[in-house]
């Protein structure tokens, strides 16, 4: 599976919600807030399955409502397809587990 990067990587971010590729361009990463640490379990339940099935898995941690991700093809060192996929697929749980009081989580930009 063929790594992105450079202006091809940052394309392919642009088209993501509030994600940023790190300096290395070996991973992206983006930062979900919740309305409250069950919500942030319910996404993190629902990545866990999708993540399995892909047999890709993110690296990532939950403190309270926050979820810190970065995605990186560990087999490439660098970011491949499976990553901006699974980083689509998170940002449509996100969307769906969001309030239309709240909008949409929060990106780290």
């Amino acid at each position: 599976m063929g790594a992105f990067a450079g202006d091809a990587l940052r394309a392919a971010v642009d088209e993501l919600h509030g994600w940023s590729v790190e300096a290395s361009e070996a991973a992206i990463t983006r930062q979900f807030r919740f309305a409250d640490f069950t919500t942030a379990f319910a996404f993190m339940t629902a990545v866990a399955l999708k993540a399995e099935a892909m047999n890709h898995h993110p690296e990532w941690a939950n403190v309270y409502s926050k979820v810190d991700v970065r995605l990186t093809s560990h087999d490439t060192g660098a970011v491949t397809e499976r990553d901006l996929s699974l980083a689509r697929f998170m940002d449509e749980i996100a969307a769906k587990l969001s309030s239309p009081s709240q909008g949409a989580p929060s990106g780290a930009g």
